[in-house]
């Protein structure tokens, strides 16, 4: 799952129409998607305080569920 690097799931909902700020967590391959659907986590992999689905279109966030 790829880390979010944002405070809050709001300030991830905030930058709608920017490329994503994350951290690439697994040891099998990058995650990040530049088109697609993919889960994410914040603020950090060790204190995991909110999780979200994110929408990315051309290399930006479409959509923060």
């Amino acid at each position: 799952m790829l880390v979010a690097c944002y405070i809050t799931k709001k300030a991830l909902k905030a930058s709608v129409g920017q490329p994503l700020k994350h951290i690439e967590t697994s040891f099998f391959g990058d995650e990040f998607k530049a088109s697609g659907t993919f889960n994410v986590v914040g603020p950090a992999a060790y204190d995991r305080k909110w999780y979200a689905t994110v929408t990315m279109k051309d290399n930006l966030i479409a959509k923060v569920e």
